[in-house]
């Protein structure tokens, strides 16, 4: 295991590093989630080139530190991630980012262009939404106060999200989870989409086949690949971890 300070209280940041070329693969979770179980099949899977590999929780989130004091907005999580990935020694990097992970990503990739090379984004937020309570994808966090959320909401998201997710989000610090659920439901300015409209690098969108992403094709006019996987749901490294590496070896270098 690899970890970095990346914020004045000394808090880290913590990943899984598989070892091969630069540059670097970066995996990046969603929310209420964590990277190694995420994607470590797919880091792995033969059908990629081997390449050093950082499957990084961000915080609050899995194996790194939980900070009361940090705001836990996407813009705090991606200038918190570009710390720790300068101390790993990262640049130019193919990030590989799902769902709040991708919002996060594409966030760094405009705040620190030294950083991101390539950007794969799975399923991810592109743009802010209502906080409703059963919202899919975020089970209606950002709908609660903070204190609603760590005295009673938390109990009620994890009996709607289910095993599977509440694995991982049970391991999410309540007040960093809901931070960053709010923050992710109010979006960025410019919005995440318009932001990686303009980004100068590769781009792409990975989504479930059957479910493309609103203004698929003004996406495209942009100049980002609009990739559906077949046989797969909202997270699609699990769902088909095939099909998503096959796609992954076209899509990076």
């Amino acid at each position: 295991m690899h970890d970095a300070i990346v914020h004045p209280s000394g808090a880290r940041m913590h990943w899984v590093e598989l070892p091969g070329a630069d540059p670097a693969r970066v995996y990046v979770h969603g929310l209420g989630a964590t990277s190694a179980p995420y994607y470590a099949e797919v880091a792995a899977h033969p059908l990629l080139p081997r390449k050093r590999s950082l499957l990084i929780d961000l915080l609050g989130f899995g194996i790194s530190d939980r900070p009361r004091d940090f705001a836990y907005t996407l813009e705090a999580h991606a200038d918190a991630l570009a710390e720790a990935l300068r101390k790993a020694g990262v640049t130019g990097a193919s990030m590989i980012a799902h769902s709040m992970g991708g919002a996060v990503a594409i966030v760094l990739a405009a705040r620190h262009p030294e950083l991101v090379a390539n950007l794969v984004l799975v399923h991810a937020n592109l743009d802010p939404y209502p906080p409703a309570p059963a919202r899919p994808g975020t089970s209606g966090i950002a709908s609660y106060t903070e204190e609603e959320f760590v005295s009673h909401g938390w109990k009620e998201v994890r009996d709607r999200v289910g095993s599977h997710w509440w694995s991982t989000m049970r391991l999410a610090d309540p007040r960093g989870l809901h931070r960053t659920a709010v923050s992710l439901a109010t979006g960025t300015t410019p919005t995440m989409r318009e932001l990686l409209k303009t980004l100068p690098i590769p781009r792409a969108f990975l989504y479930p086949e059957g479910d493309p992403p609103e203004d698929a094709d003004g996406l495209r006019a942009s100049g980002v690949q609009v990739v559906g996987i077949p046989e797969s749901g909202h997270n699609i490294m699990l769902d088909n971890p095939d099909a998503f590496a096959h796609t992954l070896a076209a899509l990076l270098p």
